[in-house]
């Protein structure tokens, strides 16, 4: 099939360099030039693990194309997908402007029957303003062009999207046209051939089926931080709790990992969107009001265990950060826990000395403004002089360090793990003083 994706983002890149793997026909659009340019060198924007070799392979066979030219993209393609960021507004709610604009230039430009296809994260009814734009933009025009509108969201991890596009849990497709939805299924095919995971819904349902989604996977997150702080209070530990709880079937070990809370650019901007959404009907989401202020308070935690450790003023001291990107595989620093808890480190006089094995360049645009935070380039470097290490993001480099070098590097032998990486009883006997979250602190 011949496709065009608008938003050469993470969806698009990844949704448009998918479908040409699979032997479609794909151009990607974008209004920044700049963008494009770098994709049309060779380079991507984003960092995701196997997206660069791909997209390189399927522009040079030539099914892989980027352009600014919406106009012509739209003309050559039957389905148009938009893959537009949805950004959230000061109340919380998604900002569609891109998503509006884009359809309005589709409606401008189309001069056959089109798919509008909505991958972008959007509330539920999004489906219906796109309709209603294309629509007054086609009454301007004096013209009479048959479109549908679909709601196809995705559901990409990041560090794990081409694997999770290629072997999807499920594709949800939202359509009122049945002749569409059976289109949607053959061109999904090649990713659904050993199970059959479309699934065809409404546009409502499966615009709030994403939202729905997310606001789960937090709410998990989010519950097992609340158990782990109380397990702290209790002497109980997390560890034994999580495989108690997680050995149930109707739970799961997926998502109760206990740590320092959620960030990225989905489970915060969802929660918030769908909050709001609620709002908007008169229906307060009070368990999704709590799982949001939970995270948040959870983002400060090891930071409040630096400071009952070493007090409230930091002045004169330093200290080591491994791990700054929100999760690991990724270079994505929005809404990450690592943010809030230099920032509270710098503030109470604190100097920081950081490390990431890719996001070093994102969290230095963060903090550019910032003065007593230096960046590494590798993970021990950090470690010298430090008063104590923080692990902040779990790479699997950081699973087995050398702790005896670890030792000699730092001021003092103390590490606050955000991630529950290592075990108290081995960090113990080897010296360390080590808080984690959820677990008794062995100091003795």
């Amino acid at each position: 099939m011949k496709l065009t994706v608008v938003g050469t983002g993470y969806v698009g890149l990844v949704t448009g360099t998918c479908f040409a793997e699979m032997g479609n026909d794909v151009i990607c659009v974008d209004k920044d030039k700049h963008k494009i340019d770098t994709l049309n060198n060779g380079k991507i924007p984003i960092y995701e693990p196997g997206l660069e070799e791909m997209v390189i392979r399927n522009k040079q066979e030539g099914r892989l194309t980027f352009t600014t030219d919406i106009e012509s993209s739209v003309n050559e393609s039957l389905i148009c997908f938009i893959a537009v960021g949805t950004p959230p507004g000061e109340d919380g709610s998604a900002d569609l402007s891109h998503v509006l604009d884009v359809a309005e230039s589709i409606g401008r430009y189309m001069k056959d029957y089109k798919i509008i296809v909505d991958k972008s994260t959007v509330p539920v009814g999004t489906g219906k303003l796109i309709k209603k734009h294309i629509d007054n933009i086609l009454n301007i025009r004096k013209v009479s062009i048959e479109f549908d509108v679909v709601s196809n969201p995705e559901f990409l991890k990041e560090g794990n999207a081409i694997e999770d596009f290629m072997k999807p849990d499920r594709v949800v497709i939202g359509t009122d046209n049945v002749r569409v939805g059976e289109l949607m299924k053959v061109l999904y095919s090649p990713f659904n051939r050993t199970n059959d995971r479309v699934l065809i819904m409404s546009i409502l349902s499966a615009e709030m089926t994403k939202y729905a989604a997310n606001a789960m996977l937090a709410t998990k997150i989010s519950f097992i931080n609340e158990i782990a702080r109380l397990c702290e209070l209790t002497g109980a530990d997390i560890a034994e709790v999580r495989r108690g709880i997680g050995s149930d079937s109707r739970i799961g070990y997926k998502f109760i990992y206990p740590g320092v809370g959620y960030g990225g650019s989905c489970f915060p901007k969802d929660v918030k969107a769908l909050i709001q959404t609620g709002r908007e009907y008169d229906l307060p989401l009070k368990i999704l009001q709590a799982v949001e202020e939970v995270n948040e308070g959870q983002k400060k935690i090891l930071a409040q265990k630096v400071f009952d450790y070493f007090g409230k003023d930091l002045s004169g001291k330093k200290f080591a950060i491994w791990g700054l990107s929100f999760k690991p595989q990724t270079d994505d620093m929005r809404e990450a826990p690592s943010i809030v808890i230099i920032d509270l480190l710098l503030n109470a006089g604190a100097a920081i000395q950081a490390f990431d094995p890719i996001a070093v360049d994102e969290a230095q645009k963060l903090f550019i403004n910032k003065n007593n935070i230096k960046f590494y380039s590798d993970n021990y470097s950090v470690l010298k002089d430090a008063d104590a290490l923080l692990l902040i993001t779990e790479w699997h480099q950081f699973r087995y360090p050398d702790f005896c070098k670890m030792k000699k590097l730092l001021k003092q032998p103390v590490v606050f793990d955000g991630r529950n990486q290592y075990d108290p009883e081995k960090m113990k006997e080897q010296g360390f003083k080590y808080y984690s979250i959820g677990r008794a602190n062995l100091l003795e």
